[in-house]
Order: structure tokens, then sequence, then C-alpha cells
């Protein structure tokens, strides 16, 4: 009998189901719904940093998107045997004792600090700041250690905080708040106990400070130092974590009935997209999944013997079971990868999308035209004019921080910065720059982790930048003077969501064999070039002298270089 499982997977602009095929891992069909209010950019103010999503646009794609691979797939329903939820974080929602999402409820429809919070929302980065002030100084054990050392704005605990002092409607009507993967798993299950839901592992480690060390989540004494809400909320919170192998529930008869499933489908925990895709890449020990998007995320998995107790300083935390129950999952990443050349061909096109309404030479349907043919093929050209000039000195040096530094040693309020301009320098090699420098950011990741005795052996490209960019690809095994493979799958995790959801089924035994039997191949590995490596390592130390004139807490230091 056929088995059948769908990875749903949330990002930033739209959710995507898949439906997969457990026997042999193939994609019977796949739908996408955009996030439409978000993409009106409601409740959002980007000159502030505040970037936030109402969860209808999560709960009206979720539905659509099902809805659209069960009926274009012609399975049969009661064949779907498990359902896994992938989402950004961290992500949190506030949602009231009977766990709805409080921008669902009267007066609080069109309140953006109802509304999730973002993984890419800044706005916290002073509670982040009192937050790492307070770990150090408050006489008990430091809860960020096992998050690097240093918490960020990013983050669940600095989030919360900082929407608990500037509304107060908000504090008094939220009763506790969820991650939006575990959100959006709760409301599909039948058991709407907030207290026994299961939250994700994933989440509460990396980015709420759980530990096993301090039993949970921070003491309610640390929390109280900050604000008395967070310590009466740790109360409304959980006490106890879940990996995604696991069944959170099964479907509600609501959900199933507007899905077109079953209630015997079961619904796995909740995890985050970064960590399902590494799962998807069939990742393994020593091996650095990078997700390359409009951030990253670098994903490791290393065993208890190697990680232990181990601390790496500068990371965005270390979970037992976070990737792959069993293994220590270290998660680390840049707060802008995609992002950097996007804002860039943003800058670019700031002429064409603001002067041609103005012109007279053309028409309305020739003026749409020629925007759409710019956007569409700026970075394209600029990609192969980028690949003619020679890697020198005499290029500019950027810096990636255009969204602050997410690691290592996470500081938000760093902006990025272009040296070495002159008035030979054109679009090509500023481009070229920026490009460099996020692969630079990307090469600071692998030192860090090697730094603190992390072994990485292979590394694993995924995500739109991996899966469009030859060019960025090449540079990156140049500037980390490793191979990098490139998974074939286009959708790597909602390809993980559906592994988790095989394994919480029953149809597979664990993660591991599920995953190298149904998990992504590659069909792309590029090599470093070592006639450029050495050139790359000089434009390195510029970066690096740059980097420690925009920060002055980082040390130069010498690189070791060996081709």
């Amino acid at each position: 009998m056929k088995n059948y499982v769908i990875g749903l997977d949330y990002g930033t602009d739209s959710v995507r189901a898949m439906l997969i095929d457990t026997e042999n891992g193939q994609e019977l069909a796949s739908n996408v719904s955009h996030y439409k209010r978000w993409k009106n950019k409601q409740y959002c103010d980007a000159a502030a940093n505040q970037f936030r999503q109402h969860p209808l646009d999560h709960i009206e794609g979720l539905e659509i998107t099902i809805q659209t691979v069960i009926k274009e797939s012609k399975v049969d329903p009661s064949l779907v045997r498990g359902i896994c939820i992938d989402t950004t974080g961290s992500s949190p929602v506030p949602v009231t004792k009977d766990g709805i999402p409080l921008a669902l409820t009267k007066g609080f429809e069109e309140n953006p600090n109802a509304m999730m919070v973002l993984w890419k929302d800044h706005t916290s980065i002073n509670e982040a700041n009192e937050i790492n002030e307070l770990a150090v100084s408050w006489g008990g054990e430091n809860v960020t250690k096992y998050v690097g050392g240093i918490y960020s704005s990013e983050w669940f605990w600095a989030k919360i905080l900082h929407i608990a002092r500037e509304d107060e409607a908000v504090r008094n009507a939220a009763h506790t708040w969820m991650e939006h993967c575990d959100l959006m798993t709760y409301l599909l299950i039948e058991d709407k106990d907030l207290k026994t839901f299961k939250r994700s592992r994933c989440a509460a480690g990396h980015k709420a400070m759980w530990h096993e060390d301090w039993n949970g989540l921070p003491p309610v004494e640390f929390l109280e130092k900050l604000h008395p809400y967070l310590a009466t909320l740790r109360g409304n919170l959980y006490d106890e974590t879940y990996t995604s192998d696991l069944v959170a529930g099964n479907l509600s008869k609501e959900w199933a009935d507007r899905l077109g499933l079953s209630t015997d489908t079961v619904v796995a925990v909740g995890t985050f997209d970064a960590h399902s895709g590494a799962v998807g890449a069939k990742i393994g020990e020593n091996t650095l999944v990078r997700v390359m998007g409009t951030s990253t995320c670098d994903i490791l998995v290393g065993s208890y013997d190697e990680v232990g107790t181990k601390t790496v300083r500068g990371i965005c935390g270390q979970v037992d079971g976070s990737v792959i129950p069993g293994f220590i999952g270290l998660e680390a990443g840049q707060s802008a990868f995609g992002d950097l050349l996007a804002w860039y061909k943003e800058l670019l096109l700031w002429p064409t999308d603001h002067l041609l309404n103005s012109s007279t030479v053309l028409n309305d349907a020739q003026k749409e035209q020629l925007r759409e043919e710019f956007s569409d093929k700026l970075i394209v050209e600029l990609t192969k004019e980028a690949e003619k000039i020679p890697v020198s000195d005499s290029l500019p040096i950027a810096l990636d921080w255009i969204n602050g530094r997410r690691t290592p040693d996470a500081n938000q309020e760093l902006k990025s910065a272009i040296s070495n301009l002159s008035l030979g320098t054109k679009a090509p090699h500023i481009f070229k720059a920026l490009v460099n420098a996020i692969c630079f950011g990307a090469k600071k990741i692998v030192d860090r982790f090697e730094e603190e005795g992390v072994k990485i052996d292979s590394v694993i490209g995924i995500g739109g930048v991996a899966r469009k960019s030859p060019f960025i690809m090449q540079t990156l095994a140049n500037v980390l003077n490793k191979p990098i493979k490139i998974a074939a799958s286009d959708q790597t995790p909602a390809l993980g969501a559906a592994i988790y959801a095989a394994v919480a089924a029953g149809i597979y035994p664990n993660v591991i064999e599920a995953s190298q039997k149904i998990g992504s191949d590659f069909d792309a590995e590029y090599f470093p070039q070592l006639d450029k490596v050495a050139a790359y390592h000089k434009l390195l130390v510029a970066y690096d002298q740059l980097s420690a004139y925009e920060d002055p807490t980082i040390k130069i230091s010498q690189h070791e270089f060996s081709l």
C-alpha cells in the first residue's frame, strides 16, 4: 500500500505544500501561496526595522496549498499519513488563553504588535542588549551560554519584552506566545490543551534559551529582572520540548474536513525551515548545510562525544536533537545574503521605478514592459560583467552587515560599508564586491566553528541562491577553499518536513534512514579554483580590516593560509 506525507514550508514571503511518496521521495504535487497582506507591506515599517505578518496570511495559505496538492495529485486522501510544518524563526505570535492568535480577536485585528513578529524584525535591539548584560550580572548561571553567549534581537524573549513594554493592551491580552511552527501545528490538531501541547525543541533551544541545565526555560528570577510579565509568561509556556520525529497530535475533524484529509493523519512536532532543509539535504556528521536565500542559516550536527558540554562562541545555539535526534544540532547564519543583492538591485532600479512614470515618450504598457525587462535582466547582466573582472586589490571591499550581523557574535546594530571606491568603479565592480562580502561573511562562520573545534569536512548548499547562481557558488567555494555540493531539490525544507512526517507516522524508524532514502540528491558541485583562492585570501584580509573599523570589538588575527 502506498503512503504519502506532506511537508508544509513557511518562508518569509510564501508558504509551500509538497506531497511526497514515502517509498522513493518523488514529489507528486507542490503548490505555493504568497502572503497577500505581507505583499502589500501591511504592518511593516522597514525604516524602523519592523516586520510583522498577519496570521490570516498563514492560515489561508495552509488551506489553499494543501487542498491544491491533494486535488492535483489525485491520491487517496486516506493514504496521507502525516504532515509536518517548518517555519522561519524566531517568529513568535501572541495568543489568548484559548489558543487563538491575538490578531484574530476583536480590537487587535490591525494592531502590528498583535501580529507575528517575523524573524527579521529588529525592533528589540535594546532589549537584546539588556538580556545580554543581565545574563552575566544577575548572579545565576549565564543562560546565553548555549546560544553562543550573545542573545539576538531576532529571538523570542527580546521580541516579547519589546512588545510588552510598548503595548500594554497586547501585554494584558497575550496569555502566552507561540513560535510560528508551534502555532500552525497547534491549530491543526484535535487536542487544544496549551499546557500539554508539544512545543518544538528546535525553536525552544535555539531561540528561547531552553536547556536541560536549568530545567527548561530561563529561571523565573532571571526573567523577573527583565519584566514581571516575562516571569508570569514563563508559567504559561512549557517545561518539556520535543523533537520533530514525534507526533504532536492527529488532524482535527475541522481541519480534516477543510483540507479533504482524514483524522487518522498525524501532525508532527513543528520545526524551523533551516533545520528541516538540512534533513532534506541528507545532512551527516561534520557536514555544513548552508541554507541560502534572503538570509542564511548554517546547520551542523555533531555527536555527543565531539560536542558534549563544550560551548561554541557566537553562534545561534547548540541543541540536543534539534536537527537529528541523537545528535547535537548547531546553528549559525547571516542576517542578509540574497537580501544584500536585492537591496543593490532595488537601488539601481530607482530611476526605472520613479522616472519612467513621468516619461512622455512611452505609453503605460510600454513603461511596464520596460520596467519588468530591466528587473528581470539586471542581476543576470551584472553577473556576466562581474565574472569578467579579475580578483585583485583594486576591487571595492564591502561588508555584508546590511541587516546587522547574526553570527559570529550577534550584533544587529552593525551597518554595512563599502570602501576602496574610485572613479573607475562601475556597477559590476560593486556587485562583485557585495558577492565577495556575503562569501566572506560565510567564511567567518566556518572559521569560528573550526576555531572552536567543530570539524567541517564537506559543505552542502541549498536554497534559491545556491540553485540559481553558479557565480556566487563558485566564489563561495574559492573563499571557503572547500568543495560545495548543491542539493537537486528546489524545496529541501519542505522535503525535510516531509521526512519528519514520515518518521512521526511510523513509516521509517528514524530521521537518518528516512533522509538517506527520500532526501535530495545533488546535481552540481563547485571546487575551489586554486589560482583564485590566494587572491580571495588577500581580499579577506581587507574585509577583516574594514570589519574592525566598523566593529571595534573585533581583533584582527593573522590568517593561516595554505593551498
